[in-house]
């Protein structure tokens, strides 16, 4: 018996349930066993894969040492592991959901905090004036402590906060907070406005795979199909597919030349197209009497070969 594939998915929150709806929009189904409180399932269509239900923290961990082969995770709790991470986890597809961005915020009551270069006066000030260093809030400390060195700011220190880390300045907890936010609404309604220059990263979740993890040939098969359809499912999503009567495919062909420098492709008295070019083209068959034309949107668009999943198997050497 073959050693299957193995994927971290979120055992639970909004995350798991758009995990679940990402992967049943591709056609698959995760079939927990043991019932809504089980921890491992299956994925209906992808054979030889078992799905382990775990906490974020915990795939993150699974993917940095080996232990899970891919995993739906955050790229901000991935960035987190610290390192050179990008030689130990590497990513394979955004998945469009989980979306946050990591973000320094001040008090909107300092008016004269607009950047990170106001934050690195304000520091220095702070520790003439009190003896003490400004004090940041978050639970991102790798990632706060690369940026602040990037802006060369060193008068401050972490402060870990295991709560609300948006409450900690009124609280009199820290000065400043990085955190992730969505809409931006929580930190205003706490008294915080983000700096202009104070955004860390642009997270969502993201399909990613372990480089240390033990790989055979077959869980590299498994990635493939798993790629193959996830990525078909998303290149339909901007296509639309022309159909026109066969009698008038030279006339057609003639009308939509130019459309094929711009990512469209023949079929059959027909034409698969960017979505945002099918005005342009129905307008330019319409121009020709060619008529009449239906368009579909296909559900998948598959080409050969994921050039992530290849891009995988060169980094995994298979």
């Amino acid at each position: 018996m073959t050693a299957p594939l193995t994927i971290g998915i979120q055992s639970k929150g909004r995350l798991k349930e758009q995990a679940e709806e990402w992967l049943a929009d591709c056609g698959f189904k995760l079939e927990v066993d043991g019932g809504a409180r089980g921890y491992r399932a299956s994925i209906k269509g992808l054979p030889d894969v078992v799905a382990h239900l775990l906490s974020t923290a915990d795939i993150a961990a699974g993917l940095d040492q080996g232990d899970l082969h891919i995993g739906v995770i955050g790229e901000d709790l991935m960035r987190e592991r610290g390192g050179d991470v990008d030689q130990r986890i590497m990513l394979l597809r955004p998945l469009g959901f989980g979306r946050a961005d990591l973000i320094v915020a001040a008090p909107q009551s300092w008016i004269d905090v607009e950047d990170m270069a106001d934050v690195d006066d304000v520091a220095a000030a702070f520790l003439a004036r009190t003896g003490r260093r400004m004090r940041v809030a978050t639970k991102y400390l790798v990632q706060t402590r690369a940026f602040f060195a990037r802006h060369g700011i060193v008068d401050y220190r972490i402060v870990e906060s295991s709560g609300a880390t948006e409450g900690a300045p009124a609280s009199g907890a820290a000065e400043l907070i990085v955190d992730i936010t969505t809409t931006g609404a929580t930190l205003e309604a706490n008294g915080l406005k983000i700096l202009a220059d104070g955004l860390i990263l642009k997270s969502q979740a993201q399909l990613a795979a372990s480089l240390g993890a033990t790989w055979t040939t077959g869980q590299l098969g498994s990635v493939r199909r798993l790629l193959s359809v996830v990525e078909a499912r998303a290149r339909a999503r901007s296509l639309s597919g022309l159909t026109w009567p066969a009698a008038q495919a030279k006339a057609a062909e003639a009308a939509t030349q130019s459309f094929l420098a711009r990512g469209a492709s023949r079929r059959e008295s027909g034409l698969l197209a960017p979505a945002s070019d099918l005005f342009d083209i129905t307008a330019a068959l319409a121009a020709a009497q060619v008529g009449p034309v239906s368009v579909d949107r296909p559900e998948f668009a598959f080409e050969p070969a994921s050039i992530a999943a290849e891009s995988l198997a060169k980094r995994l050497g298979l």
